[in-house]
Parts: C-alpha cells; sequence; structure tokens
C-alpha cells in the first residue's frame, strides 16, 4: 500500500522552497492551493502565491516549482524529504 505525505508537511516544504526564491509566505494560509481529481482519482494539488506556483504529483511523489513565467526552477522528491506515515495495526 502506497502512503502519500500528509498535506500539511508538503505545504510546508512549498513554502520554504518558495522562500529561498525570495516569495513572502507569511503564513500557509497564503498559498492559494488547488486539489486535481483526474477521472475520480485524487492526481496532483497545485499551491500559488504571488505568479509562483508549486504542483504536488501525488502518483509519482515529486513536487515541481515553477515562476511567474512559467520556467521550471526546481523538483523536490517527497520520497527523500519526507518520512512516510506508519499505519497503526
Amino acid at each position: 500500500m502506497r502512503m502519500d505525505p500528509h498535506p500539511y508537511a508538503v505545504r510546508e516544504i512549498v513554502a520554504q522552497v518558495f522562500e529561498s526564491y525570495d516569495v513572502e509566505v507569511h503564513s500557509l494560509s497564503d498559498l492559494d492551493e488547488t486539489i486535481l481529481i483526474d477521472y475520480g482519482r485524487y492526481s496532483a494539488r497545485s499551491y500559488k502565491v504571488d505568479g509562483y506556483m508549486a504542483m504536488w504529483l501525488v502518483e509519482i511523489g515529486v513536487l515541481q516549482f515553477y515562476d511567474e513565467e512559467g520556467n521550471m526552477l526546481q523538483t523536490v522528491n517527497l520520497c527523500d524529504e519526507l518520512e512516510p506515515h506508519r499505519m497503526a495495526a
């Protein structure tokens, strides 16, 4: 069974990376978040602030970051960044 990272943890990474590009994120609620459902399956989340965007591709576990012009800035592998959640038996 695949275990996706918790969305709150992903939001924190998004905010940290945006701030490394001098994009101000005062709180996680500053992120305009959208969930993509494709044919009934949860497939992605996007986060926008000040023209910058991050896309969490849930199936492959990566975050891709884009500037105001749509140029890709960086990719973060969430499998490397976050420990998976453990499920109770």
